[in-house]
């Protein structure tokens, strides 16, 4: 079964620019305005991905990983600190396991690809923050 977590991940990687080191500060997934996007954008990407009538909106989902690396910056984050965060493969693997966990919550199953599309449409009828980066194709 393959996952692509990895994407939006490295995707906010591409968008960095060298800063120096700040202070120590808690992990950047103890920063929920930062993490809840991150996971926003990764379930988005995952929908998208298994489901052939929904797209991702890329332009806003690319916005949205640059609005998180300027704010993790604000917060005083040098983006070597948040390019090691979201290179970790402990933080990759704990994101990955709380979106199945999501996923298969919602009745999500990696073998019916009809069923991410039903979680997708579900999202983008609430308004969430994953339907927001999702379009019907």
């Amino acid at each position: 079964m393959k996952h692509l977590w990895i994407a939006p991940l490295a995707a906010l990687a591409t968008v960095l620019l060298p800063i120096s080191a700040a202070a120590a500060k808690p992990s950047l997934r103890e920063v929920p305005e930062i993490e809840e996007p991150l996971f926003a954008v990764a379930m988005a990407k995952e929908v998208a991905d298994h489901c052939d009538s929904l797209g991702a909106r890329f332009l806003k989902g690319l916005g949205e990983l640059r609005r998180l690396r300027a704010h993790a910056n604000e917060l005083g984050y040098a983006d070597s600190e948040i390019r090691a965060y979201i290179e970790s493969d402990v933080e990759k693997a704990r994101m990955r396991a709380r979106g199945e966990k999501l996923l298969f919550a919602s009745g999500v199953s990696y073998e019916d690809p009809e069923t991410f599309c039903a979680f997708g449409r579900t999202e983008i009828e609430k308004n969430s923050a994953i339907g927001v980066l999702l379009r019907a194709k």
